[in-house]
């Protein structure tokens, strides 16, 4: 723990101080309306703090964060983190009903919203949800709300009227302080508020950008939603402590992307199978200039090949994590080979240990064994808020937090991800991670994605199902089984295959990826209706 503190800062004021005495004129946050040095930003963020003072948010106070990706959120979190208050994202495609859980759950003081984010008219929805002159009922820790927009409800404070209310005094946070409460984007139950550190999200955000190699005057681009860790802490603060200038959108769309990583000459960009997919397979990567010199993507082996082949990014890295580990548990480094980049292996965060037990738990697993993912060490949140059964549940008396991932440790160490331990499909006996029959898809020249869920079976208890949005017509339902027979064991040859245009109806989540459990249904409905129909 103490180590830490000579290797980087470990508040969000000492991260933000630090980069604007080392590059004041560096710009901080870029996007296509507007772009802020990291001077600038600082002192945004002594104004805000002034605001924060005057309102008596202080030490502990919970905040929510209700905007799209861009120099005000950045300002906003930092801010809030330097008061010693903490930060609460409500994530802008949340439906009324969930946001007023996170405000409720979270007993946030102040919210800081958007008049609108996006298509959605954000302060219709306080209206709808009770929000009045007099506060809300349902809502009974919110004190205020401060609306970033024209449209200022009567019930809320505009933002330049905020900003006018004072001086700062000088932060208080220190590294033990909680900076953020992330809500997990529960599937059976209610979202799980993980409390994560000032320490975890500085010193996590600097270990991931040292091994993606980002330097300062380097530019980032990220269109990872803040409110999810991989904005806040992977790109957010990753970007500061380095002096990075970020490079973000409020909604990722390839066009676009391509568009701003040109324009802006980016040497970086981050992104999930998906996000690195579509820029892959967009008609307007032939005639787009890109610079790029890595990326961070958590992707199959085949998608990083792809990215270091044909967008340019030779130093791509790939990296593990959660949001309970804040998030980033292993990455591979962009002064690794190729090869080791490329075939996923990553090294485990400095100070963290990863412990690989077998599925049953009756045991540690042995070098290039599956198992269970167990994680120990400074990035390990401190909680889950207001939860504490769930919370020992999930880290043990020894600190391990269990994952609820599957993945294997080399004979040298490294780790590699295999899957989410409910994704494994179990057929007849075998465990099959569909990551594994997703690689195999994305290989033929006509795959522009693939997702695998699995799906019952009367004889084999389960077995893979999987759908295919392709670049081109060119190949058959029945063509593309035969050729993934050719290429797997016969048990992960999905015993379904559909080709559709894309997930966007079936289910996307903000951050670009397919939701799994979204799917699953959607293949057992079209397993029923063809029982139905035959």
């Amino acid at each position: 723990m103490t180590a830490l503190r000579t290797v980087c800062p470990l508040t969000t004021h000492e991260v933000l101080a630090r980069a604007a005495l080392l590059a004041p004129d560096v710009e901080a946050v870029v996007t296509a309306e507007e772009r802020i040095t990291y001077g600038e930003l600082a002192a945004r963020v002594e104004r805000i703090r002034g605001g924060l003072a005057a309102a008596g948010i202080g030490h502990g106070d919970r905040v929510g964060i209700c905007l799209g990706n861009g120099p005000d959120w950045v300002a906003l979190f930092l801010a809030v983190g330097a008061a010693g208050a903490v930060a609460v994202p409500v994530n802008t495609r949340f439906t009324a009903e969930e946001v007023h859980y996170t405000l409720a759950h979270a007993r946030v003081r102040t919210l800081f919203v958007a008049g609108r984010v996006l298509n959605v008219d954000f302060t219709a929805v306080l209206a709808g949800l009770g929000i009045g002159a007099d506060g809300c009922e349902t809502l009974p820790a919110l004190e205020s709300v401060v609306v970033l927009g024209e449209d200022v409800p009567k019930f809320a404070t505009a933002w330049a009227d905020f900003l006018d209310a004072g001086p700062a005094p000088a932060p208080t946070a220190v590294p033990e302080d909680i900076l953020l409460v992330q809500y997990t984007s529960g599937t059976t139950s209610r979202p799980k508020g993980v409390l994560l550190t000032h320490r975890s999200m500085c010193a996590d955000a600097f270990f991931s950008g040292a091994r993606l190699g980002l330097r300062p005057g380097d530019r980032f681009h990220s269109a990872r939603p803040f409110f999810h860790v991989a904005g806040s802490t992977l790109s957010v603060l990753a970007s500061a402590q380095h002096a990075t200038t970020l490079v973000t959108m409020p909604k990722f769309e390839p066009a676009e992307a391509l568009r701003l990583l040109e324009a802006e000459r980016c040497t970086h960009f981050s992104g999930n199978d998906t996000i690195a997919l579509l820029l892959l397979n967009h008609p307007d990567l032939a005639r787009r200039e890109l610079c790029l010199r890595g990326a961070w993507v958590a992707a199959s082996r085949t998608v990083i090949r792809r990215v270091i082949d044909e967008l340019g990014a030779r130093e791509c890295v790939a990296g593990y994590g959660l949001s309970e580990a804040s998030p980033n548990v292993a990455q591979s480094a962009w002064w690794e080979s190729d090869e080791i980049r490329a075939s996923g292996a990553m090294a485990v965060e400095p100070g963290v240990e990863v412990r690989i037990r077998a599925l049953d738990d009756s045991r540690d697993c042995g070098p290039g064994e599956p198992g269970s993912v167990l994680v120990r060490g400074w990035n390990v949140m401190a909680g889950y808020l207001d939860d504490p059964v769930q919370t020992a549940e999930t880290i043990d008396a020894e600190g391990w937090l269990a994952t609820g991932d599957v993945g294997l440790l080399d004979e040298t160490g490294r780790f590699h991800f295999t899957g989410r331990t409910k994704d494994i499909i179990r057929v007849g006996g075998e465990n099959v991670a569909p990551a594994d029959i997703e690689d195999t898809l994305h290989r033929h020249p006509l795959v522009r994605q693939a997702a695998v869920v699995g799906v019952p079976d009367a004889r084999l208890v389960e077995v893979p199902f999987a759908f295919v949005v392709l670049t081109e017509p060119g190949v058959t339902e029945a063509e593309l089984l035969a050729w993934t027979r050719q290429r797997m064991a016969g048990f992960k040859v999905p015993r379904h295959l559909r080709i559709v245009d894309g997930f966007e109806g079936i289910g996307m989540t903000a951050s670009s990826k397919v939701q799994k459990n979204r799917l699953a249904a959607h293949a057992r409905m079209l397993l029923e209706q063809a029982e139905v129909d035959a």
